[in-house]
C-alpha cells in the first residue's frame, strides 16, 4: 500500500529528527555551546510533520478504518496503544517547549527539564514507530478489505494534496538538514 509506504518513509525522517534531538541533549549534558532556539525548530517539525502531517493521517484515516472494519482488536491496539502514545508525545512537547523557555529566560536547571522532555519524547517515538511499522500497518495491511484500502489510499493522496505534501517535505527535510550541519561543525 503506498499510503502506508509514505507513512513509513515519513518515520525514517522522524527517526532522524530523533538523532539529532538526543545530540542537543548531549551538547547541553557536555555543558557545550548551543543555540537554544534550535529547540523551536525541533519543535516545529514535531507538531507540523511528525504530529500534524504524519499522525494525522494516521488518527484521521488508517485507524479509523481499522477499528470500524476490524473491531474489538484494532480498538485496543489504536485506542489504548497508539492514541495514548501520541497524546504522551504531545505532553513531553509541551513541556519541552515550556523549559526552553526557562532556559532562554536564564533557569541553568531548566535544562535538566529540556533533557528529560526531550529525551523522553526520542524513547517514546523510537518505540512507538517500531510497533507501527513492525504490528500496526502489517496488521492494517493484511487485514483491512480491499476497498477500505483503495478508500485509504484516495484519503491519503487527497491529504497530501491538500497539504501540498512536496513543500512540507522539502521544508521539513531542510530542517533536519539545517540542524544536522549545525551539530557537525
Amino acid at each position: 500500500m503506498k499510503a502506508i509506504q509514505t507513512m513509513v518513509e515519513e518515520h525514517n525522517n522522524i527517526k532522524k529528527m530523533l538523532i539529532i534531538v538526543r545530540k542537543y541533549c548531549y551538547k547541553i549534558l557536555k555543558n557545550e555551546k548551543l543555540d537554544y532556539e534550535d529547540f523551536y525548530k525541533i519543535i516545529d517539525f514535531i507538531r507540523n510533520y511528525a504530529d500534524k502531517h504524519h499522525h494525522g493521517k494516521e488518527e484521521k484515516m488508517l485507524f479509523n478504518k481499522m477499528v470500524q472494519e476490524l473491531g474489538a482488536p484494532a480498538e485496543k491496539l489504536v485506542k489504548y496503544g497508539m492514541l495514548v502514545e501520541h497524546d504522551l508525545g504531545r505532553l513531553y512537547i509541551k513541556e519541552l517547549e515550556e523549559a526552553i523557555v526557562k532556559v532562554l529566560k536564564g533557569d541553568e536547571e531548566a535544562k535538566l527539564d529540556v533533557i528529560a522532555n526531550a529525551i523522553s519524547y526520542t524513547h517514546l517515538l523510537q518505540r512507538h514507530i517500531d510497533k507501527e511499522d513492525t504490528v500496526v500497518y502489517k496488521f492494517a495491511e493484511n487485514n483491512l478489505s480491499d476497498s477500505s484500502k483503495e478508500k485509504l489510499e484516495e484519503e491519503c493522496q487527497a491529504f497530501e494534496a491538500q497539504g501540498e505534501k512536496e513543500e512540507i517535505q522539502r521544508k521539513y527535510i531542510n530542517v533536519i538538514d539545517e540542524l544536522n550541519t549545525k551539530l557537525n561543525m
